[in-house]
């Protein structure tokens, strides 16, 4: 017969301390131990998220070498408002957040950059070039027109698109994000997503 292990009350906070932490719980471990400027807690939370967020600068930025430059950007600034006031939530997002504000910047520097003769746009195949090393022939080519309807959208309506169709945040998540009202991220995705359409049959998504 198995018997039942009865746990002493003296033990059963061993146990709960012993169980895996989530991952929001590591993240408000490293934010603490940023805080307190332990270098190697800087390091353990950029190789948790850099992967992320540079994938996110790409696919938004249609660039390789300026995704690595906001990757940098993106932690380095984060860095210092976590040693200042910064007590973030979803650590994630909140990086996230801090990205896509440079993002923009370099689409406000592009256009400037486009009057100037200066600026030449990636033609790199960004959702392509993302997908799965299993995806079907199908799957890439589905793609491959995704990423030339993405070509046409103007920088802002193609971002807010992105995050919410490749990235998979909600409308309220995408107004933060980019830093305008929900009205604006609205109008941005539905203007994305008519151009989009003309290439490519896309399922329903809900809006909410």
């Amino acid at each position: 017969m198995v018997r039942a292990r009865v746990v002493p009350l003296q033990n059963r906070a061993v146990l709960r301390r012993a169980e895996p932490r989530t991952a929001e719980a590591l993240d408000a471990e490293l934010v603490e131990r940023v805080r307190a400027a332990d270098q190697g807690a800087e390091q353990t939370l950029f190789n948790r998220h850099a992967p992320y967020i540079l994938a996110l600068s790409f696919r938004l930025l249609r660039d390789s070498a300026e995704a690595e430059d906001v990757l940098q950007e993106t932690f380095l600034d984060a860095i210092t408002q976590l040693r200042g006031t910064a007590a973030p939530g979803r650590v994630r997002q909140w990086l996230a957040g801090i990205a896509v504000h440079k993002v923009h910047r370099r689409f406000r520097r592009r256009k400037l950059q486009a009057v100037l003769g200066l600026f030449r746009p990636s033609d790199e195949s960004v959702l392509e070039a993302s997908a799965h090393p299993d995806a079907s022939p199908e799957i890439r080519a589905e793609l491959a027109l995704l990423d030339v309807a993405l070509v046409e959208l103007p920088d802002a309506e193609r971002a807010a698109w992105v995050l919410k169709y490749v990235e998979g945040y909600g409308l309220d998540d995408v107004a933060r994000l980019c830093r305008c009202s929900l009205a604006t991220a609205k109008r941005r995705i539905a203007r994305a997503r008519r151009v989009v359409l003309v290439h490519i049959e896309l399922p329903e998504v809900d809006d909410a």
